[in-house]
């Protein structure tokens, strides 16, 4: 971890930026002749480009080394690892293509989230003192929020070890000291009520069921799931911001009235609309969509009645 640590201190003393796009994206424009190798820091890092021996600074390849991310294949090496820009910080995330079962994925939908999670934290009329993002992968909600809330403790909780690896180092290299790595399924190994609770799960419906990106047989039951341990999770003036997709089939949205089902009797006042009614449309080529005209990334936001000031004074009214 140190060694990944400052590697990400070296990329950032140097400079270095880069947005991360869609799979798709990253396809296309790697597949371009003139991008067949990398040339410089962002080839490597950001576009995952097979490079030589003479591309990078030499303390940048033994930082490379003693992390265990070079792959060296004669004098075609690759970066296992890549580095995104986002609020100004960076994040370390799995190299493209992510194709293992441990991958850490991180790509528009994280920036969405993130951005989500933020406005939430800012819109707020009472502070958040306990947080946690569920299925965390690089912790960017988490650090996001503990950026905005640096007296709040702020859980960041995963199944997956080398996310809660990769969240440490990204919590780190952004200078937060209250985001708590947690092996936990959903919150099942956290305790108590959240003033806040924020997640990006995976929604994509996969054949191949990799963890980072399969939501359920439809797409949506691992948000549902979410929902459900959510709710009753939350405090007074505690919620819930929930960044998924779903399929659209025949104009319906099924996981709106799924949730809709889960929610009902809650008591929460709850909010829900399209960020982008059409995305990563390739997938509507294959068989797992062949119902759906389109995929839709949606937010839903549920809120909790009363306040934690409120609650606070009720119980210490000295």
């Amino acid at each position: 971890m140190n060694a990944l640590l400052q590697l990400g201190k070296e990329l950032k003393a140097a400079g270095y930026r880069f947005t991360t796009v869609t799979p798709a994206t990253h396809e296309r424009v790697n597949r371009r002749a003139e991008n067949a190798r990398a040339r410089d820091l962002h080839g490597v890092f950001g576009w995952s480009r097979p490079f030589g021996p003479d591309v990078l600074p030499e303390r940048i390849v033994e930082l490379m080394d003693a992390a265990g991310v070079l792959d060296r294949r004669g004098d075609e090496w690759h970066s296992l690892v890549r580095f995104s820009s986002y609020d100004g910080e960076l994040f370390v995330h799995s190299a493209f293509p992510t194709e293992a079962e441990d991958s850490v994925f991180f790509g528009p939908d994280t920036y969405r989230m993130a951005d989500a999670a933020s406005a939430r934290v800012e819109s707020r009329e009472s502070p958040v003192r306990r947080a946690v993002d569920i299925g965390t992968g690089t912790g960017a909600g988490a650090i996001a929020v503990a950026k905005r809330c640096p007296e709040a403790e702020v859980f960041a909780v995963d199944i997956n070890d080398r996310a809660l690896e990769y969240t440490a180092v990204n919590a780190a290299l952004a200078g937060v000291g209250n985001v708590r790595p947690v092996h936990s399924d959903l919150l099942s190994d956290v305790d108590g009520t959240f003033d806040l609770v924020v997640t990006n799960p995976p929604f994509m419906i996969d054949p191949a069921g990799r963890a980072y990106r399969d939501g359920g047989t439809n797409g949506y039951e691992l948000s549902l799931r979410i929902i459900d341990q959510a709710a009753p999770r939350l405090a007074p003036g505690g919620e819930l911001v929930l960044f998924t997709g779903t399929g659209i089939v025949d104009g319906h949205d099924p996981f709106r009235e799924a949730a809709a089902e889960h929610l009902a009797g809650s008591g929460l006042t709850v909010g829900y609309r399209e960020v982008d009614p059409d995305v990563y449309g390739e997938e509507l080529d294959g068989p797992a969509y062949a119902h759906a005209e389109r995929i839709a990334v949606v937010l839903l936001t549920a809120r909790a009645e009363g306040s934690a000031d409120i609650l606070e004074q009720r119980q210490n009214p000295g």
